[in-house]
């Protein structure tokens, strides 16, 4: 018979480990099902307290109190019809600002071309002397001008046979027939036209105390 290892090592004073010793398991608590204080709860009241006996924080939409929106108070009748007026005449003067400058403009190209016309008409036909000796002065513009005639010229601008004409500053002495074309063109820049028939008071420079030669020392 076949004596096994364990055997034979008792035989020779071998004594067996002792086993070890089982703990007992330490039981489970049993959390509190939700909605149910627990026993410290319990003992302070049913009011759950944290740690540092601080109520807990809410959370959500009950955290804080929902605002109500701003009211407005509803437009009358009355605000509307006027911001209606408020806007009608608005715009109104936009567009009477922009129809004056529109008409601005117009009457800026027309009178540059009428000058253009008019430069085109009387370019080489004015009669100024290079010999003229008197003066004649007349009104033009709010101020007191002059060109100098001859004696022969003097009597025909007095009698409405010549005129004056004003190009860039220049006063052009021309014919009664051109003064007229030039006028149909551009008015503004007729600046003497003689009617023989007005008195002296309309033209008081015909008068002959205005008429100086120019060669005289005051």
């Amino acid at each position: 018979m076949t004596i096994s290892l364990r055997d034979q090592l008792l035989g020779l004073g071998f004594k067996t480990a002792p086993k070890p010793e089982r703990k007992p398991e330490p039981k489970l608590q049993h959390k509190p099902a939700a909605g149910k204080p627990s026993q410290g709860e319990q003992r302070r009241g049913g009011k759950p307290v944290h740690a540092d006996n601080r109520p807990p924080r809410k959370h959500g939409p009950q955290a804080t109190a929902p605002q109500k929106p701003a009211q407005h108070k509803p437009r009358t009748r009355e605000d509307i019809d006027l911001a209606k007026a408020y806007a009608i005449r608005a715009q109104r003067e936009k567009d009477e600002r922009i129809e004056a400058e529109r008409l601005k403009q117009e009457e800026a190209r027309k009178r540059r071309e009428a000058k253009e016309t008019l430069a085109e008409l009387i370019a080489g036909k004015g009669l100024n002397a290079a010999d003229a000796e008197f003066v004649r002065h007349f009104e033009y513009g709010g101020k007191i001008k002059r060109i100098h005639v001859t004696a022969d010229q003097l009597k025909a601008l007095n009698a409405g046979e010549l005129g004056v004409l004003q190009q860039d500053g220049r006063y052009l002495l021309v014919t009664a027939a051109l003064l007229a074309e030039a006028e149909a063109i551009f008015a503004p820049a007729v600046a003497l036209k003689v009617d023989p028939n007005a008195t002296a008071e309309a033209d008081p420079y015909a008068d002959p105390q205005y008429q100086v030669p120019d060669d005289l020392v005051w």
